[in-house]
């Protein structure tokens, strides 16, 4: 069986740690637990891994967020990879920091990156685990803020989050969807 792991963020080092780019780091994390390199390739860097038996894709579009549906469709369709096997990781500002949320289908929530995935998927029924990056700016501020680069309080904790997030994907991987919603949503 194989698997589509997709971080959601942006490429430039200008963005390497912004909160936005929570799913880059939630995939170089599990190429690490899995002991893979990334390396350039179509639409994105791609490492490729296996994972108590299943092989996983894990993928860094380099397409800008609003515009990751393309690097989606065209990984699914190389590797053959059914819909149900693909989870999308990504930021989200309605949740407080660190919280996650898997869910198997729902809206893009005001998210572009998952707005283009659901556009050109034509289905908003994917998996997607949300990193709540909470909503601690000002009125206007909104891009600026996910933008930017995570408070001291954050980054202290991010660590141990990102670990969190990472089991999760591999949960899905093994476990599958609902079981991992069980194990791992609120925690």
């Amino acid at each position: 069986m194989k698997y589509l792991i997709v971080g959601l963020g942006n490429k430039g080092s200008e963005y390497e740690n912004t909160r936005h780019n929570i799913g880059f780091k939630v995939v170089e994390k599990i190429a690490e637990t899995l002991e893979v390199p990334f390396n350039t390739s179509n639409f994105g860097w791609l490492a490729d891994g296996k994972y108590k038996g299943r092989r996983v894709l894990l993928l860094k579009p380099d397409t800008y967020m609003n515009l990751s549906g393309n690097a989606v469709r065209y990984w699914m369709q190389k590797e053959n990879i059914p819909l149900e096997n693909v989870l999308i990781v990504t930021d989200d500002l309605a949740l407080p920091f660190g919280t996650l949320r898997l869910k198997g289908k729902g809206s893009d929530a005001g998210h572009n990156g998952l707005k283009n995935i659901i556009e050109v998927l034509q289905t908003q029924n994917y998996a997607r685990l949300r990193f709540g990056i909470s909503a601690e700016f000002s009125e206007g501020k909104q891009v600026d803020y996910v933008l930017g680069t995570w408070n001291e309080s954050e980054a202290e904790k991010l660590p141990e989050r990102i670990e969190k997030f990472s089991k999760a994907c591999l949960s899905f991987v093994f476990a599958g969807l609902n079981n991992t919603m069980s194990a791992f949503n609120g925690k």
